[in-house]
């Protein structure tokens, strides 16, 4: 955008062409703007990061804080929350003094895998895939004739038959290894990177045991399980261990928690 404009020339002139970007109808959309700065290639000109989601989207999110008796007064993007979050485990990581290094980070949830991909602390790739933990839960209902409560209490707590394992936890961690694998090369084609330092999981899904084993194996990439909350003091009516099972899910709150309330 020309950088001789005022916010509120630059506003109007960002409804007028945000649409060229944004694939819904502008009454539909919630939109945001933040100047970056210069840009590289012309002097004249600043560079501007438009943050778009569908306003339903941020309705339903502030109706619940609104339910649990809450007021929001700011709303964020995923993608920056993890990228805050990720200074949390960062300094756990091996090689932590170069700033250089590339991170992946593949947040497994109920119906949809993330990759980020961060360098030099900033996200530089983004893709989502249908994919995520609520496949487990319905294979279980489906195999083993419970509800999907049951099902889902049964994942998280046991109590299976011994061919469980075997027969369906392990495929679906191949799959989960399978799709990562997929996003990641559709990041390497992009042409920004092509290798990448380490991968942490999140989400839910993370925390099956001996996931990170398994995807370092299969893609040759030193793999670790997100815990944000490894340095932090926890107060006596956390249980530690029930903390620990959540944290990997709970990195885009911590990421949330990390942002400053500045206009």
């Amino acid at each position: 955008m020309p950088a001789n404009m005022s916010d509120a020339e630059m506003e109007a002139q960002i409804e007028l062409e945000a649409d060229q970007y944004i694939p819904y109808p502008l009454d539909e959309i919630a939109l945001d703007f933040q100047v970056i700065g210069p840009a590289e290639d012309d002097p004249d000109s600043v560079e501007v990061l438009l943050a778009a989601s569908r306003s339903d989207n941020v309705d339903s999110r502030v109706a619940a804080l609104e339910h649990a008796g809450l007021t929001p007064k700011v709303v964020d993007v995923e993608a920056y929350a993890m990228e805050n979050a990720l200074t949390l485990i960062q300094q756990h990581l091996p090689d932590t003094d170069n700033e250089d290094l590339t991170i992946a980070i593949a947040d497994v949830g109920a119906t949809v895998t993330t990759l980020n991909v961060i360098h030099k602390n900033k996200i530089i790739y983004t893709r989502e895939q249908v994919f995520g933990g609520r496949q487990l839960t319905e294979e279980i209902q489906r195999r083993y004739g419970l509800s999907h409560e049951e099902a889902g209490m049964a994942k998280r707590q046991g109590g299976l038959p011994d061919t469980y394992y075997s027969e369906v936890l392990e495929p679906f961690k191949e799959a989960m290894a399978q799709q990562i694998s997929r996003s990641l090369q559709f990041f390497f084609s992009s042409g920004t990177r092509n290798s990448v330092d380490h991968i942490i999981l999140a989400g839910g899904s993370a925390s099956i045991a001996g996931t990170d084993d398994l995807i370092e194996e299969k893609m040759g990439i030193t793999t670790s399980i997100a815990n944000p909350f490894a340095n932090m003091t926890l107060s006596p009516q956390i249980k530690p261990q029930s903390l620990n099972s959540d944290s990997p899910a709970l990195m885009i709150a911590c990421g949330l928690a990390l942002r400053s309330f500045d206009s």
